[in-house]
Order: structure tokens, then C-alpha cells, then sequence
């Protein structure tokens, strides 16, 4: 068995295992700490929306010498309006620019193949008017919602509120921190982006089920016995499953890198940077949030309720017990350290050996006296 199935077995058996429970109030720091910086991007930088968004022109040229910086300034002075320009895999450029009609659409597809020195029929110009936008930016967010509800439902049927509630505040940690990125690195928010997002959203959701299922198989007819408190049982389920969530988010994330950085880095695919950086951020930030934070999230919840309460109260006094017993132990036989000062008295000769059996007849060695 390789070393990391016989840790996962391990740590499945319950032979070890990190606090990852009693140490909840550090993750929730770092995923506030984590939010707020993607709150702020969003504030102040916000978000680059894309033609299909916010309505304009797409300018795709044939194979061109010239450069991303030249086409931006060509395209300013021709349309007065900011240009985002990308270079494709062919060679050529795609020239967005955001707020045109079609009949400045036109007048600018001329000024740009006269500056780039270029046949105006080599120029493909493709118009998104804001009505589309708008509706396109309006059918997004119903979707996500709908996502939102249903999957509240859902748990709520398949486990208990609680753990709907877990769930539901980790999808919109993960969407809050996927916006945030898009925000700070400024890429270009299409509708593939939103495709990405539905997607991250779905994989969190499982990695977060996965867990929850272990965790309500385990806590069934938890207040008839007093070994365990629900911490204790959620914190076993999430080492449990942590190998599994490792290995399926390093193998999500492994495909989804190599179009980020390959296809969009080094090949310059643009087109692939808009989903691509959508399901990279979302997995890792999904991995993390049904860890970190939705398990958790419902050990806080489920302890409030007075019968886990009570629970927790017996199993510490148990705990309590138990230990004051052992020190009871140790003190009879002489201590912690074992010294001489605190060892009960015997009878006879300090050298004296202990007594032993010799075929079911043996007799003290020494005379009692």
C-alpha cells in the first residue's frame, strides 16, 4: 500500500487525526481575512465585464504583425472608447471594445484597417447590442439563485437544516473569493465564466456532501453513549475523507491548470482564461470551504441544541473522571516518577523479589513474618 493510502487508512480507522474542529476559530479568520480582501477588489476594482455583458463590438483580425499595445492605441482613437486586446493562437487579435452601435461599428472597422494596414475584409466584426447584455446578466442571476434554493432544499430533505445552512454559506464563501480574483487580476467575466462558476459551485457541493454523509452515519444515536461529542465525531468524518477530497481535487485541478497556464499562459490562448481561472480558483476555494468551514459550521450549529449540550457536559465529566482515577493510579503505585518516597510499604526485605508462580504451586519467595 503506498504511503498515502495507508495514512488515509489510518486516519480513516481513527489511529490519527488533526483537530481540525478545535481549531475552527483560526479557518474562520483566514476565510474572513480571505473575503474581505475579495469584497474590497470587488469595490474598487470590480469587475471587467464582457461584450456579452455589457453590449459592443468584437474586432477579430487575420494573422497581424501588429502588437497587443499598438492594437489597443488604434482602437482608442478609432472608437474614443477603452479597447481590450487579446492575442489568439492563429497569429491574429481580438479587439473588444464595450458601449458601440452598429454604425460606429462600421466606421471603426475601417480606421482600424487603415492604422493596421490591413484589408477591412480581413477584420470580422461581431455586434452585441446591451440589450442582450442585460439579458444575459439577468438569466445568469436567476440561474445561480435556483442553484442556490434547490440545493438548500435538498440538503435540507437529504440531512437537516443545519447542514443546509453549512453548505449554503460555503458556496457563496466560494463565489465571493472565485468574483474577488476575477476582480483583483482583471480578467474578462463572459459567459463562460458563469458556466465555470455553476461548475465550482457543483464540485464544492459534492466535497461538501461527502463529508455531511459521513458525518450523520456516524452521529446516529450519538446522545446514547458518552465516549464522544459531535466535535469529536465531525472532526473523525473530515479526517476520514480528507485523503479523498485531496486526491479528487488535485486531479479536478491538474486539467484545469494545464488550460490556465498552458492554453492561456503560454500558447496565449485568451478565450480559455475566462473559464479556466473561474473553475481553478473555485475548486481549491471548494476543497477548502467543505473542510474548513462547512463541517465546522455545523458542529457550532448542532452544539447549540440543548440535548448535544447536555452530551458534551457528560462526556467532559467522564473525560474528568477518568483522568482524576488515573492520577488516583499512579499515586498508589508511586507517582508519576515512580520515587521511592511515595512507594507503600512492604514487608520484608527491600530486595525482595516479587512473588511468582511456579506450575499453578509457587510461593512467595521469603518468610513472612
Amino acid at each position: 500500500m503506498s504511503k498515502l493510502g495507508n495514512l488515509g487508512a489510518r486516519l480513516h480507522r481513527g489511529e490519527i487525526s488533526y483537530d481540525f474542529i478545535g481549531k475552527r476559530k483560526i479557518w474562520y479568520g483566514v476565510s474572513i481575512l480571505i473575503t474581505i480582501t475579495a469584497i474590497v477588489g470587488l469595490a474598487v476594482r470590480g469587475l471587467n465585464m464582457g461584450i456579452d455583458f455589457q453590449g459592443g463590438a468584437v474586432f477579430t483580425t487575420s494573422k497581424t504583425s501588429v502588437s497587443v499595445n499598438q492594437a489597443e492605441t488604434y482602437a482608442a482613437q478609432a472608437s474614443g472608447h477603452e479597447a481590450v486586446v487579446q492575442k489568439l493562437g492563429t497569429g491574429g487579435l481580438r479587439i473588444q471594445i464595450a458601449g458601440m452601435d452598429t454604425a460606429k461599428s462600421d466606421a471603426t472597422k475601417t480606421a482600424l484597417a487603415k492604422d493596421m494596414k490591413m484589408d477591412p475584409e480581413s477584420i470580422n466584426a461581431d455586434l452585441v447590442g446591451p440589450s442582450w447584455g442585460d439579458e444575459i446578466a439577468n438569466k445568469a442571476w436567476e440561474g445561480l439563485a435556483i442553484f442556490m434554493v434547490l440545493v438548500v432544499i435538498y440538503l435540507a430533505i437529504a440531512f437537516e437544516w443545519r447542514m443546509a445552512v453549512a453548505a449554503l454559506v460555503a458556496l457563496i464563501h466560494d463565489i465571493t473569493i472565485t468574483t474577488g480574483i476575477y476582480a483583483l487580476v482583471g480578467f474578462e467575466v463572459t459567459p463562460g465564466t458563469v458556466i465555470g462558476l455553476l461548475t465550482i459551485l457543483g464540485y464544492s457541493l459534492y466535497d461538501t456532501v461527502v463529508v455531511f454523509d459521513s458525518l450523520k452515519e456516524q452521529t446516529k444515536d450519538i446522545t446514547k453513549q458518552t465516549r464522544f461529542t459531535y466535535s469529536d465525531i465531525a472532526n473523525h468524518s473530515i479526517n476520514g475523507t480528507l485523503v479523498r477530497s485531496v486526491n479528487t481535487t488535485v486531479v479536478a485541478l491538474l486539467p484545469v491548470a494545464g488550460l490556465l497556464f498552458i492554453g492561456g499562459g503560454f500558447l496565449g490562448a485568451g478565450t480559455l482564461n475566462d473559464i479556466s481561472l473561474s473553475l481553478f480558483v473555485g475548486l481549491a476555494a471548494g476543497a477548502y470551504s467543505s473542510i474548513f468551514i462547512a463541517t465546522p459550521l455545523v458542529a457550532d450549529l448542532k452544539e447549540a441544541e440543548p440535548q448535544m449540550k447536555a452530551l458534551k457536559k457528560r462526556v467532559l465529566a467522564k473525560r474528568a473522571q477518568a483522568a482524576a482515577e488515573d492520577e488516583m493510579a499512579e499515586a498508589r503505585v508511586g507517582g508519576p516518577e515512580g520515587s521511592d518516597d511515595a512507594a507503600p510499604a512492604v514487608v520484608g526485605p527491600r530486595n525482595q523479589s516479587a512473588p511468582r508462580n511456579r506450575g499453578g504451586r509457587g510461593r512467595p519467595s521469603g518468610k513472612r513474618r
